[in-house]
């Protein structure tokens, strides 16, 4: 696959993985889509890409809402006239234990991570197969292994996980590439906005962001996975451990999780 005049639809991409997938795509030749909640925060990205020289559009629209999944797909093919590729990027975080957790953050972060995958995949499929296009789902290591007062979370990513897989054999005779990323511990923001017990967002990270792999460094190897039309890809050492550990060894990665989690910040573990 060639990017040049490709269009890329990248959601939640106002920062982080989203945003760096946008001028890694751009940078390529792809005309780039974004996505975003935060308009100011939306119409400084797209004047980032646009500094560039990446020809982009921005809209902006809640992940979480059906009505503005249909407004993207629309939009960017009356823009642009096609799709080829959907970034399912938007996601928020949670970090409480379960028996505290308001069941208003679980359905959230469910609503946001997992539902909006499914409106955005939903509505720029039918293009996508014209296209014979990709689906990305970023997805996380913690759709192949919970972490402990991150339910919510866990549950969203794992239902990404088999969501993506079930529609990759639908479509798998139509030429659509479907690709499901699990970055590692990445830096990006998703930690500091992650929603406590209340709905309150953490507001500072629990972990050292400086020792974990860069936004940037993730975009590019899911360019390089989507070249390849790889089936999915999982990320840093630590993360690939996991899942390794966590498919012969689930038991003993019981204690090592625990263990790890207890450790950060301010954990809710007493």
């Amino acid at each position: 696959m060639n990017f040049k005049d490709k269009v890329v639809i990248i959601t939640g991409a106002t920062s982080g993985i989203g945003e760096a997938c946008a001028e890694v795509f751009g940078r390529e030749g792809a005309k780039i889509a974004i996505t975003g909640r935060n308009p100011e925060k939306l119409q400084a990205s797209l004047l980032k890409l646009q500094s560039k020289g990446i020809e982009a559009i921005s809209i902006l629209a809640d992940a979480a809402s059906e009505q503005d999944n249909q407004k993207i797909a629309a939009e960017t093919i009356a823009k642009f006239g096609r799709i080829d590729i959907l970034i399912n990027n938007a996601g928020i975080s949670m970090r409480a234990l379960f028996q505290d957790l308001d069941l208003e953050v679980f359905r959230k972060v469910m609503d946001t991570n997992f539902w909006g995958t499914v409106y955005a995949t939903k509505y720029c499929l039918p293009e996508i197969l014209k296209s014979k296009g990709s689906i990305i789902g970023i997805s996380s290591i913690n759709g192949y292994r919970g972490t402990p007062a991150r339910t919510a979370y866990t549950a969203s990513k794992y239902a990404m996980n088999g969501f993506f897989e079930s529609l990759r054999t639908e479509v798998m005779k139509q030429g659509v590439h479907v690709l499901v990323v699990a970055p590692g511990f990445t830096s990006s923001n998703i930690r500091n906005t992650a929603l406590t017990a209340d709905g309150s967002s953490q507001g500072e990270s629990p972990r050292d962001e400086a020792k974990m792999m860069s936004s940037e460094e993730v975009a590019e190897h899911i360019l390089k996975a989507t070249l390849k039309r790889k089936r999915d890809i999982v990320l840093t050492t630590q993360g690939k451990l996991a899942v390794f550990l966590n498919k012969w060894m689930p038991g003993i990665l019981d204690g090592i999780v625990y263990n790890q989690m207890a450790k950060e910040k301010d954990s809710p573990f007493k």
